[in-house]
């Protein structure tokens, strides 16, 4: 989903449409708290999920803070889902805006389902979605980030190393700023850096001579 709860507040609010919306703890920027979600429109100000709400009110003090409606969150995303069990039962849910569809089995072009999927969406939460379709679900995940807000991104093995190796490394699934900035000490800030460091220490480890002690094999 696209910045969930910022685009279920902006729907909620019509006057909120097309300004900078931040959601976060009790909606009070003063006081001690994370940003959950911020509008496209107030990430334009540099403002992201995780931030303090004192910081992202220095950014834009002109943004409308709300609190967290969890409750109501959940309401939608249950709908969605359901949704989303209609185009396919292989079905995961990840998180409350997000899930993966196995559509492998599925008998049509992955293009025509992927618009089928957003346009269910809209048509039971008139709210927007990015798709992503890949072999596999990393690749799946990361295709679905490529193309935000509304889009529908098709990765497939060929487009790989032209499309996702330039990508920075924070873009795989699970790498984090403290793990991002790991990597950038080693000198790895691609996923293509990445998977050439990762495919080199394989080799060594594979061609690196082996003796037998009465443990088992140690490696020199």
């Amino acid at each position: 989903m696209d910045a969930f709860f910022s685009a279920i507040e902006q729907r909620r609010h019509p006057e909120l449409a097309g300004k900078p919306v931040v959601v976060g703890g009790d909606g009070d920027p003063t006081k001690r708290g994370v940003v959950s979600t911020a509008s496209y429109e107030a990430r334009k100000f540099g403002i992201h999920s995780a931030m303090p709400l004192r910081t992202a009110y220095h950014l834009c003090p002109d943004a409308t803070f709300l609190p967290v409606d969890y409750d109501e969150y959940s309401r939608v995303s249950g709908e969605i889902k359901a949704t989303l069990k209609e185009v396919t039962s292989l079905f995961e849910d990840v998180g409350i805006d997000e899930a993966f569809l196995d559509i492998s089995s599925v008998d049509r072009a992955s293009d025509e389902i992927a618009k089928e999927v957003k346009r269910r969406i809209m048509e039971a939460a008139d709210l927007t979605c990015s798709v992503g379709i890949g072999p596999n679900k990393l690749l799946a995940k990361i295709a679905s980030d490529l193309e935000k807000p509304d889009g529908l991104t098709i990765v497939t093995e060929k487009d790989i190393e032209a499309r996702i190796w330039p990508l920075t490394a924070r873009k795989l699934w699970g790498v984090g700023p403290k793990t991002e900035a790991y990597l950038k000490e080693m000198g790895v800030k691609t996923i293509g850096e990445l998977a050439d460091c990762l495919w080199r220490d394989w080799l060594r480890n594979l061609v690196s001579p082996m003796e037998v002690s009465p443990r088992g094999f140690k490696r020199h």
